[in-house]
């Protein structure tokens, strides 16, 4: 029974039951299946059952049978048979898979060799093909399921490989899977791949391509993918399925397709199938024989347009799919002829937008095979044949890449990178209009993401300095051993990125239509133009690019690294033209001329890295060069740079020595009549590059080591009689001068040296440098000075743009042009000779190098207060004074821009002169000489007028009387002046009142000088009773409205008419020197009236202007304090004292009245409310002193007077300005004078006091008597007297 016997322990005994629910006899089982009488169905159960026990309980039944070699061989004998009587599919396959697993459990080749003797007889006797399927499939599950069966069968049954091959020929699918399942077992075997190659060459290979092109059951095709996937395997039989006996240029030429199912179309066949697995096994399979040998293979595949199918291919969702066709589409771009096909403009969309879709999987093994095809297509694309025809699909593609960019998956981004490399080409973006916005965004998203994913900074040095920190701590370290690989191809890849975006930049300068989008608007401001992006490229190389690469030098250097990112800044310096000489400077200021000779002479010594050489070569001739017009903007020879072009181009590969090296070959000298040039070009080059490195403040070098090697070098060179180049001399005398300090001095044969070897030279400004060193260094040696201090200083002054002095004043600010100048001030301080070479350049050389002469000198002088300089600058003035006066005419003299400096200078000169002192010969000669000039000028010529009215005035001011009275009478024996001086006060009254009171133009400025310098001639005349040859005239009542009415008028105006007021108020208006004109008499009256009486006393004043000066001095006087002017207040206060004089000799009750006015004490309380609150100011003690002087009892009273003495007393005296010193001395003496009713104790607190003013002034130092207001000379003694 097959569910087991009918009694425990009876029939077959308990030993034949397996542990099954319910239990199984195997004899029973055995039986069963050997029963001819038994129904399929109970076949099919017992079957089943045991198909369970050898499932799940395979040793028990091995336990059984084992034994029994019979019972064995007549189960396997039965089972064998049934697979040929059974034509149940279902119990077929049942029967196949019990004997596989029970020759599988056994384990004996008796009983293998037994299966296939019976399939040998079966296979034999069978009348039809289709009783033969059992067999083919019982022999491919074995093969399958035994190691080493496939061996057997093909070694010791060969003769049932004749047998497989008429099954693939029988019309039927079934059986030729079959066959075909069993054929990919057998060829899946070393040995028997070898004994069944003649088969498969003479007899299978044309038999199983027309099998599988016309299969047309998924089982036959999958099963022929799979024997064609085992014969892929081999060289050889793809070699026979690609027909490789036909010729190379037979099989590139479409006839090759016209045989009968060639493999490229069968499989081209099955891409087009909708069945993604199927299409996957084709790609797989184009790849497999493609791996072998592209370059003979793909043609066929090419020809046969199986690209265009795997592009179709990648709209699919199967990972699987898109793999296998990335593996065939990257093994195809190994042959041009699938991108001169065009397969890649057709298939580009198709692979962008797959990319899209991938980026979108989790699959980074799949985001990398896609992104190395892209990018292999984007580098081996023919230049002559467009890749993206579409703007769309190319900002597509730049999408792709930004997304790429940002993974978070590193190898990816690396891949990424190298495609990024590989999109910017010219070819690929040159379709208008070109994206320059999307290419910025995504050069940003590259640059940013490198230097996120790079370690952080730990500090912020300069090239020179990082790479030397890694060549110290690292001296083998010459790969990426430091950082990550990945990190180190990032990196690399990175740069190669931006190089050719760079490059890209510098293609599209010769292309019109990529400059900007043709298709935008005119005047639309567009930011997508070609200007735009390169602006960005170096803007970005500066901002994230270089201070990554110099984040990376701090772990490791890179050749290779180092190679691209050297030559992506060459590159860079014709990406902006205009921004070249900039970019260059801050290249060489950031030490990257000490990072290129660094990395030359530690790569690319005896001749390695010849690639980095020559990027570092070729940076250093482009960056020197550059430096070269940047910095000798004036002197621009095109052969001098075309020998230094040829210089840098010659010796700059050969230059890979350290600095220590390279100062060591400076002293060298190349062995006599030597024809090797290679040691002064070395030495040539290294100068050079020291020079433009110092230049730009990266010393590198010590200076005492560079100064010492500088003078070797020239004196190696005088001594070989060799002159070097002026170029190589300029920089040499450069180095030299910037290491003066820090180097020892010349010793006096590098002197000698020096100054014969600039002795040859034709003139001194082929070798002059626009630097304050430089002109230092040639002004501390007297033997340099003696010979080249003249043609030194006169380069220095007439270097730059001219122009630039058109646009300075000649007032007294200092100018840029003046700061410039400065380095030449301390060089004067110490050296006052170098006074007369400045001097003789004012005679000698042009207009615009004299009035800079003359600009440096009079800062010079604003900051010198040596007299003998003073005095050696008088008598050089005078002879220049006179040369000019003697040389021009009017009109010139006018025109001469020089002249005002000059007289500025002799002003200038005039004010260093501390205190009262003689005037000399030189000093008469200057006086007469400037009135002179005065005489010939018109109002209207300020420039020279105000220095000369300044000069007059002071020497007035700053003499003994004697020199004054001879003074006076020069000047007033000048009629040219004195006319001259009459036009100037009278355009007082032609002037309109300035938009700001407070604005001293140098109109008012010149009229401010000319009535202090009246007052001071009316004044002195009047002293002296000097003759005078020509009198002024002038309106007191215009004079007397200018004060009453000022009309916005600037104050010092007002001061400088005020001091001309008190100079006639002391004289009574009557001067020899002035008529007064306009006078006031009465008209029509017979008899006076009280009212003209009282104006009759005051002639030429009148009462009415008396009250209104009076008021008009009290508000200037608060105007002034609330300015905190004290010299302006001065004036005033005086100006109303010399006011109540004249009243008081002219009319007392008059006098006393005006002094009297309740006004005053409102005045003073004014005063007094400002910001120090104190009597004990100059002003105020001057006013008290005038109202006691006039019993002015209304006005102060005896608490101020005791307020005033109780200040004074707890002052400290000796801190007391000289001003308010001099104010309380004279209101003391007041006191004591007028008999004021004060108390005992107050007049010996009077009396201590002007003791101790008496001791103070007689200790305290005179100060500079001669001020300057603006431009405006005021002597202190004349405005407060």
């Amino acid at each position: 029974m097959a569910a087991g016997c009918p009694l425990p322990g009876g029939g077959h005994g308990a030993r034949w039951a397996l542990p099954l629910r319910p239990p199984l006899c195997l004899a029973c089982a055995v039986e069963t299946l050997g029963d001819g009488s038994a129904s399929l169905v109970r076949k099919k159960h017992v079957l089943s059952r045991l198909h369970d026990a050898l499932a799940w309980q395979a040793l028990p039944v091995v336990q059984l049978l084992a034994p029994d070699e019979r019972v064995c061989l007549h189960l396997i004998g039965t089972l064998f048979g049934l697979l040929h009587t059974v034509e149940d599919s279902s119990a077929l396959d049942l029967f196949v898979e019990v004997l596989v697993r029970l020759v599988v459990e056994l384990k004996s080749q008796q009983y293998l060799r037994c299966i296939l003797e019976e399939s040998q007889k079966e296979l034999c006797k069978a009348t039809t093909m289709r009783g033969s399927l059992p067999t083919f499939t019982l022999l491919g599950k074995l093969v399958d399921a035994i190691p080493g069966f496939a061996d057997t069968l093909v070694v010791e049954h060969s003769n049932l490989v004749d047998h497989l091959l008429m099954g693939l020929m029988y019309p039927n699918e079934g059986i030729k899977a079959a066959v075909c399942y069993l054929y990919g077992k057998l060829y899946s075997s070393c040995v028997g791949a070898e004994r069944l190659s003649a088969h498969f060459e003479e007899r299978l290979c044309g038999l199983f391509l027309n099998t599988l092109g016309r299969a047309q059951t998924k089982e036959l095709q999958v099963n022929c993918l799979g024997l064609l996937k085992e014969l892929l395997k081999s060289d050889h039989f793809v070699s026979i399925l690609m027909n490789n006996s036909k010729t190379q240029e037979e099989s590139e030429t479409p006839e090759f397709l016209e045989g009968e199912n060639p493999l490229p179309l069968v499989l081209k066949k099955l891409l087009l199938t909708r069945d993604e697995m199927l299409q996957a096994a084709s790609s797989h399979c184009v790849a497999a024989v493609l791996v072998h040998s592209p370059s003979r293979y793909a043609p066929a595949f090419i020809h046969a347009d199986v690209p265009e199918f795997l592009f179709e291919c990648l709209s699919c969702n199967s990972e699987i799919l898109i793999w296998s066709v990335y593996c065939c589409l990257l093994l195809l771009t190994e042959e041009r002829l699938f991108f001169s096909k065009c397969h890649t403009v057709y298939g580009i969309e198709s692979l962008v937008r797959s990319l899209q879709v991938v980026l979108q999987l989790n699959n980074v093994e799949l985001h990398k095979q896609g992104l190395l095809l892209f990018t292999e297509i984007l580098k081996r694309q023919p230049v002559e044949i467009k890749l993206f025809t579409n703007r769309g699909v190319c900002i597509e593609a730049i999408d792709v890449l930004m997304g790429t960019v940002n993974c978070p998956v590193l190898e990816v981004v690396v891949d990424a990178m190298g495609a990024v490399a590989a999109f910017l080409r010219k070819d690929h973006l040159s379709s208008p209009p070109v994206p320059y916005e999307e290419l910025q965004k995504l050069m940003e998203a590259v640059l940013r993401r490198c230097a996120d994913l790079s370690p952080p900074q730990s500090s912020k040095r300069h090239a020179g300095d990082l790479l030397f920190s890694v060549s110290q701590s690292h001296p083998a370290n010459r790969s990426l051993s430091r950082v990550p690989q990945r990190q180190g191809q990032l990196l690399l890849s990175t740069l190669e990125s931006f190089r050719n975006a760079c490059r890209l930049a510098v293609e599209f300068q010769s292309d019109p239509m990529a400059q900007e989008n043709a298709f935008t608007a005119p005047n639309s401001g567009s930011k997508d133009t070609l200007s735009n992006f390169s602006e960005f490229l170096l803007r970005i190389c500066d901002s994230l690019c270089i201070p990554m690469v110099m984040n990376y030098l701090e772990g490791a250097v890179s050749p290779s690294v180092m190679e691209v990112f050297i030559s992506t800044l060459n590159t860079l310096f014709t990406v902006v033209p205009n921004m070249r000489n900039k970019f260059s400077k801050k290249l060489a200021s950031s030490s990257f001329i000490r990072l290129t000779l660094e990395l030359k002479a530690r790569f690319c010594s005896v001749q390695s890295n010849p690639a980095l050489n020559q990027a570092c070569s070729s940076f250093l001739y482009n960056l020197c060069l550059s430096l070269y017009s940047a910095t000798e903007k004036e002197r621009i020879s095109s052969q001098e740079e075309q020998e230094m072009s040829e210089l840098l181009q010659k010796g700059l590969p050969q230059l890979n020595y350290t600095v220590a090296e390279s100062l060591l070959l400076l002293a060298e000298t190349p062995e006599p009549f030597s024809l090797d040039q290679s040691l002064c070009s070395h030495q040539h080059c290294f100068v050079l590059l020291l020079y433009f490195a110092y230049t730009l403040g990266d010393r590198f070098v010590p200076e005492a080591e560079l100064s010492l090697a500088i003078r070797n070098f020239l004196v190696s060179a005088q001594d070989r009689g060799d002159c070097p180049p002026p170029y190589i001399l300029r920089a040499a005398l450069y180095l030299l001068a910037v290491c003066q300090d820090k180097g020892k001095a010349l010793d006096l044969r590098s002197l000698c040296t020096i100054r014969r070897i600039l002795n040859n030279l034709p003139d001194l400004s082929f070798v002059y440098v626009h630097c304050p060193l430089l002109m230092k260094f040639f002004l501390h040696y007297p033997e340099l000075t003696g010979r080249f201090g003249h043609q030194v200083l006169q380069l220095w002054f007439s270097w730059g743009d001219c122009k630039q002095a058109e646009t300075e004043e000649a007032g007294f600010g200092v100018s840029d042009q003046l700061s410039s100048a400065n380095p030449l001030l301390p060089i004067l301080k110490s050296n006052s000779s170098i006074l007369l070479i400045l001097l003789d350049l004012v005679c000698s050389s042009s207009v615009e190098v004299a009035w800079k002469v003359l600009m440096t000198l009079r800062t010079f002088l604003e900051k010198n207060e040596d007299a003998l300089v003073c005095d050696l600058l008088r008598n050089q003035f005078l002879q220049i004074l006179q040369q000019l006066l003697v040389e021009s005419s009017s009109a010139s003299l006018q025109a001469n821009r020089n002249l005002p400096v000059l007289l500025s200078l002799l002003f200038l000169v005039q004010l260093r002169s501390k205190g009262v002192r003689e005037l000399d010969s030189t000093d008469f000669k200057l006086l007469h000489q400037v009135s002179n000039l005065c005489g010939k000028c018109k109002p209207r010529d300020t420039d020279l007028l105000q220095p000369s009215l300044n000069f007059l005035y002071c020497s007035l001011h700053q003499t003994t009387p004697c020199s004054q009275q001879r003074a006076v009478a020069v000047l007033l024996s000048n009629v040219s002046l004195l006319e001259l001086l009459q036009k100037v006060l009278e355009c007082t009254w032609l002037r309109s009142p300035p938009s700001e009171p407070a604005y001293l133009s140098s109109e008012d400025a010149l009229l401010c000088s000319g009535w202090l310098l009246v007052a001071s001639l009316l004044l002195y005349q009047h002293r002296y009773n000097t003759e005078v040859h020509q009198t002024l005239s002038l309106d007191l009542t215009k004079v007397l409205n200018a004060v009453i009415f000022r009309k916005k008028k600037p104050i010092l105006l007002l001061v400088s008419i005020m001091q001309f007021l008190r100079a006639i108020l002391r004289q009574n208006f009557s001067s020899s020197l002035l008529v007064i004109v306009g006078q006031n008499t009465a008209q029509g009256a017979t008899q006076p009236q009280p009212s003209s009486l009282q104006d009759a006393a005051l002639h030429p004043l009148t009462s009415q202007q008396v009250f209104s000066l009076v008021v008009s001095l009290q508000n200037l006087l608060v105007h002034v304090q609330l300015q905190k002017d004290l010299l302006l207040s001065q004036a005033m206060v005086a100006c109303l004292e010399t006011l109540v004089e004249y009243l008081y000799v002219k009319n007392q009750d008059v006098a006393l009245h005006v002094a009297s006015q309740p006004w005053h004490r409102f005045l003073l309380f004014t005063l007094l409310s400002g910001g120090q609150k104190s009597f004990l100011q100059p002003e105020v003690l001057r006013l008290m002193t005038l109202f006691l002087r006039y019993q002015s009892s209304n006005i102060i009273s005896q608490k101020e007077i005791s307020q005033i003495l109780q200040e004074a007393t707890e002052a400290n005296l000796a801190e007391l300005p000289e001003a308010t010193s001099r104010a309380l001395h004279l209101f003391l003496c007041q006191i004591q004078s007028s008999h004021c009713q004060v108390e005992p104790v107050q007049s010996g607190t009077i009396q201590t006091l002007l003791e101790r003013l008496l001791g103070q002034r007689s200790t305290c130092v005179k100060h500079q008597d001669i001020v300057c207001l603006g431009s405006v000379a005021v002597s202190l003694s004349h405005i407060g007297d």
